[in-house]
Parts: structure tokens; sequence; C-alpha cells
């Protein structure tokens, strides 16, 4: 037993020593307090947001003024209000709402017999004035004819006076056959001259002004409303002026009478797109001619066009509208003005809108604090 207690105290004696031996080489843990450790990250986040926001009301601060936004923006597009230029019935139309035609298409078709029946009543008249020139021609001729048996009545008349005249002096005659060969004479004298003056209007009437040489101005009165009514037959087929979307052809119907100037329909040009932003005046003074511009659209949110300012209004948008405000009244309350700035849009890569779509201009004016 005593050996056994000795033996196992050997042996833990021998533990002992093995243990006291690595807790030699083996540092000591460091003992940490349970508040300290959780300090740091505390403080760091404490730090960083009042550093983060104070960078970003610098940059705000620094940028501000350089970006104006307006969120009273529209897309516009070229419209033509499409109208006959003669009036009458429609017998075809050709389109319908919405749809897309091309420059030159035909649109519809006025009631083209009363204009045949204008053209061939200008040929009638053609041909009743070149009659007539052809009578003042004949006239014409038959006035020379006229002049000269006038001149040859003239010569009779004369040398039957001067036999009058001899016989008088030798007593052989009365003094009635002399006064009435003188009277012969002058009266084919007065024939003489009423033929001259009739030549001198038959060649007055077919005599033709510089503006037209050579064409009778009866004949050509009756070109012109010839071709007047020649005119007035092609217009009964109307035509589009621009390609584009047909819009507002309610009335576009066979058997609609179309009246002179009033719209029949609107034809929106879909190929040149522009946005009309409504800025407001505070915002207008860094903004130029030129300056960058992004575009953003309500119906396509995932769309960003770019383009460029292009025109800045010369008025606000009450200045020119139909019932101008009056502000001279006691009740005066001002109101921030908006004025219209028209933005072009970069023609790469925009794709075809629709007018009247609403939109978000940002504008950079360059301009930092």
């Amino acid at each position: 037993m005593l050996e056994a207690d000795n033996g196992q105290s050997t042996d833990t004696s021998g533990t002992s020593s093995i243990a006291g031996e690595d807790s030699h080489h083996r540092p000591a843990p460091p003992v940490i307090e349970p508040g300290k450790k959780r300090r740091w990250p505390a403080r760091a986040l404490m730090l960083s947001v009042p550093l983060a926001l104070a960078a970003v009301g610098g940059y705000l601060w620094l940028s501000g003024g350089r970006y104006v936004t307006t969120d009273n923006a529209y897309v516009q597009q070229d419209k033509v209000a499409v109208s006959p230029e003669v009036g009458g019935r429609i017998i075809d139309a050709r389109v319908r709402e919405n749809m897309t035609v091309a420059q030159g298409d035909i649109l519809f078709r006025i009631d083209p017999e009363p204009y045949q029946l204008a053209v061939r009543q200008a040929n009638a008249d053609i041909a009743g004035a070149q009659v007539s020139v052809a009578t003042l021609a004949s006239e014409a001729r038959s006035t020379g004819v006229g002049i000269a048996a006038a001149r040859d009545a003239i010569a009779y008349a004369q040398i039957d006076l001067e036999r009058q005249q001899a016989l008088m002096q030798r007593g052989f005659t009365t003094r009635a056959r002399l006064d009435e060969a003188e009277r012969k004479v002058e009266i084919a004298r007065e024939q003489l001259r009423a033929a001259q003056a009739e030549a001198a209007e038959a060649s007055a009437r077919l005599t033709t002004g510089s503006a037209m040489p050579g064409v009778n101005p009866a004949v050509a009165q009756a070109m012109v409303r010839r071709d007047a009514a020649a005119l007035n037959l092609d217009r009964t087929i109307v035509r589009a002026p621009v390609s584009g979307r047909v819009v507002q052809a309610e009335r576009l119907q066979p058997g609609q009478s179309m009246v002179v100037g009033l719209p029949a329909l609107t034809i929106v040009a879909d190929n040149r797109s522009w946005i009309e932003a409504n800025f407001k005046e505070t915002d207008l003074h860094h903004m130029r001619v030129g300056q960058a511009a992004e575009v953003r659209l309500d119906a396509y949110p995932d769309l960003k066009l770019t383009g460029r300012v292009d025109s800045i209004g010369a008025g606000t948008g009450s200045e020119f509208s139909i019932l101008p405000a009056q502000n001279a009244t006691g009740n005066w309350v001002k109101v921030t003005q908006r004025v219209p700035v028209r933005i072009r849009l970069d023609s790469r890569g925009t794709p075809k809108l629709i007018a009247g779509l609403s939109a978000e201009v940002t504008v950079d004016t360059g301009k930092r604090r």
C-alpha cells in the first residue's frame, strides 16, 4: 500500500511536472471586459453616419443648381390638318383612324362631275374665242377692200368735179350740178375715213399683249379658265401632304359634303419628335441653348433618351393663352410662371413616339457653386 501510494505520488508529481512545463510555454489568454468588446463598432457607426450625411449634403450643395428638372413636359410632333381645296361630296374614302400613310397617298376623293363640266365649258370658251379671232381677221381684211373702194370713189368723184368746173367756166352746166359733184367728193372722203377707222379697230382687236405675245387676249382668258377648271378637277383627289398617322378622321365618310378650308382629318408626322418642357422661371438663370438634357417617359420607365436644348420660349405659357392673366386687382397673388423650352432629341436610337406623352426632363446647365 505504501509503495502503491508512493508510486501514485510519483505519477502525480510527473503529471504536475508536465502540466507545469505546458503552462510555462503557452501564454495565458487576455482577459476582455464584456462592455469593452462592443464599443468600437458602435463608435464607428456613430461617426460614419454623420460623415456620410455631411458628404452627401456637401455634394448636393456644391452641385446644386447644375441640374434643373421638370415633370411638366410632353412629347410633341408636327400635326398637319388636311382640308379640301374644292367643295363637294365624298365618293371614296381610302383611309381610317390611326392608319399610317406615306406622302402622296390618296386620302379621299370628291365627286369630280361638276369640275369635269367646268373643263368642257372652258374648252368651249376657247373654241369660241378662236372663232372670234378668225372673224376679226376676216373683218380686218374686208376693211382693206373697203379702203381701196373708198379711194376709187374719191378719184372718180374728183374727176367728175373737175369736169363740172370746166363746164361751169364755159357756161355749159348749172350751179346745181357743180354742187352735186363737190358733195360726192366729200362723201367719198368720209367713206374713206370710216373704212380706215374700221381697219384700225379691227387691227387693235387682233393685237396681242407683251405678257402673252402671239396669243389673242380673249383666247388667253379662255385658256386660263380651262387651266383653273382642270386644277379644280385635279384637286378632287386629296392626297397626303406628309407621311404619318391619320387621326380625327371621323367625318371622313362617303356621302359627307366637304367645305373648302374645313379640316377633314389630321396627319401626325411621326418621323420627327421633340419635347416641350415647361420649366419654372427660377430655373432658367443658367440654362442655355445647346446644353445636354436627359428625358424619361412615363409610358416607358426603362427608356432613357438624350437630347439638347433647342430653344427657350419667348414668353410664358400664360402670356400666350387665350385669356391671359390680369393681375391689376387687389387680391393678386404671385405665381411662379413657366416658360416652354424645346428639347431636340438625338436621332440615334430614338423610337417612334406618341404625341402628348408625359415626360420628365433634366437639363445639365454645367453650373456649380
